[in-house]
């Protein structure tokens, strides 16, 4: 069969024997890069002679031998790989792999932390797009329907950033939201932060998928339809095997992921399983490529959705990028955080309303999340007020909704809250239900047109929850409350349930 790379136009040299044939350090090593500092070791590897020695020297200020190791070639790979001991903060050094009399010497070498971005268009926004010691890296990889060991293609190696890589065109390089994270992190730790994308627009969950996972899904109640035909990079398992399963040998810090806009319209009610299986594969295969140096429980970052496409296919996969709980982490998804952006709509947007401008406020929002899960920041607030608890008042046609943080009414003139009023088999008929009063941490909502016969109650359950930073329900540092959806059924919130 014609191979995929063909298809789309792109020439791909072999590889293998290229690299087999060179001395030196893999793709995705090279001056002015970050490897990550301790708690951790950081992995490096490169290509040499099968049965070779390589001794690899780290190096400071005049010359100065801080660390030195060696490692045998293995064959037929011809690969070599050794941990670097874990690291302070800091830098620059020099990395040199030296092997007989040939040697390869990296410059500008800093420890700091290393996230991983990807998804897809949304994360490829650069900063052009979106109107010091942050360093980064971005990558495109072939289309490929085997796993690769490194990486085909680098569209920027790592760099320090100017103007030019950090906008270099549209939807190419450097993405706006990798870059502000970085930025927004290194405001608050003050070390060196490396950041690395890998991202690919109008992309599935499924692409992006080891075949391992898609294999356990299998059977589940998120099992994968094969009737519909995909192709090029939407192709399952076709980006893991160009653009992952390459990076599994570096020690990472964590994972931010802007994607799902593609299954707003495939495989959306899956999206509960598939996301999870996605996250839990991910670290269990950093962890085994960085030999235990990326930590099991990989922080995993991601940013929830605005809109756009008809029905409720997006209000759908915004509850399903949480497992259907409302919230991260939870029990389903340990160790994640979520950016919610569901108030971040841009109707005027020139490259789409799917496409929405301001990434500014993603990435701080993000970066609160990061900062409480994976740094352990404890007084940093970066959930948004969610229910704890709803009680049915009958005889007075209310129900008051206590939430976990004192809320700012922002909007009174959108309704955003709506009750199910029937009952099963019967689908919901869902009505308004208005919000009377905002009072500390409570809402009250009327129930007229419902009497006594609530359900279910939803919040923000719709294409277009609301206008740019006009939701009805923020807490007091400007974070929305997220949508969510209590019911019988095990649909609801770790934490409310309706009372009646």
């Amino acid at each position: 069969p014609q191979p995929l790379s063909d298809a789309l136009g792109l020439s791909l040299p072999p590889w293998d024997d290229a690299l087999r044939a060179m001395f030196g350090f893999a793709s995705y090593y090279g001056d002015h890069m970050v490897l990550q500092k301790e708690p951790a070791g950081a992995v490096v590897w490169g290509y040499g002679e099968p049965g070779a020695a390589v001794t690899v020297v780290l190096s400071g200020a005049g010359g100065l031998v801080v660390m030195k190791k060696t490692a045998r070639v293995k064959g037929p790979s011809g690969t070599w790989t050794t941990v670097l001991d874990p690291m302070d903060q800091g830098g620059p050094y020099a990395l040199t792999a030296g092997q007989g009399s040939e040697n390869v010497t990296l410059r500008d070498v800093y420890f700091g932390d290393v996230w991983l971005c990807s998804g897809q268009s949304n994360m490829a926004m650069t900063v052009l797009q979106v109107g010091s010691a942050v360093r980064s890296c971005g990558q495109r990889g072939p289309i490929l329907p085997a796993q690769l060991d490194d990486l085909e293609r680098i569209d920027l190696p790592w760099s320090i950033p100017t103007a030019e890589n950090l906008g270099h065109g549209n939807f190419t390089y450097f993405s706006a939201v990798c870059w502000l994270l970085g930025r927004y992190l290194y405001e608050a730790l003050r070390y060196p932060l490396g950041l690395v994308e890998a991202a690919w627009g109008g992309t599935p969950i499924e692409a992006w998928s080891s075949p391992r996972a898609l294999r356990k899904m299998q059977g589940k109640r998120c099992c994968i339809s094969p009737q519909q035909q995909l192709s090029g990079p939407q192709t399952p398992s076709v980006l893991w095997n160009a653009m992952i399963h390459p990076l599994l040998n570096m020690t990472l810090r964590g994972v931010a992921w802007y994607q799902g806009e593609a299954n707003a319209f495939l495989h959306t009610d899956q999206y509960n399983c598939t996301f999870p299986a996605l996250i839990a594969d991910w670290r269990r295969a950093f962890h085994a490529g960085s030999v235990g140096q990326t930590e099991l429980l990989l922080p995993f970052g991601f940013v929830e959705h605005c809109k756009s496409s008809p029905a409720d296919s997006f209000a759908r996969l915004r509850w399903h990028q949480t497992a259907d709980l409302g919230v991260v982490p939870n029990a389903r998804m340990p160790g994640t955080f979520m950016a919610v952006a569901m108030d971040l709509g841009d109707e005027r947007s020139p490259y789409g309303s799917i496409h929405p401008r301001d990434k500014q406020n993603v990435a701080h929002r993000l970066q609160l999340g990061a900062r409480a899960v994976a740094y352990g920041e404890k007084n940093v607030i970066f959930q948004g007020p969610y229910p704890t608890r709803a009680v049915l008042e009958v005889t007075r046609g209310l129900l008051n909704v206590t939430y976990s943080q004192e809320l700012v009414w922002r909007r009174r003139d959108t309704r955003a809250f709506e009750v199910c009023c029937s009952s099963p088999p019967s689908p919901c008929g869902w009505l308004p239900a208005p919000v009377v009063a905002v009072e500390s941490r409570r809402v009250t909502l009327a129930l007229a047109g419902c009497g006594g016969l609530v359900l279910a109650l939803r919040y923000a359950w719709a294409e277009w929850p609301c206008d740019y930073q006009s939701c009805v329900l923020y807490n007091s540092w400007g974070l929305p409350a997220p949508p969510f959806l209590l019911d019988g059924a095990g649909e609801r919130s770790p934490a409310a349930a309706l009372q009646m």
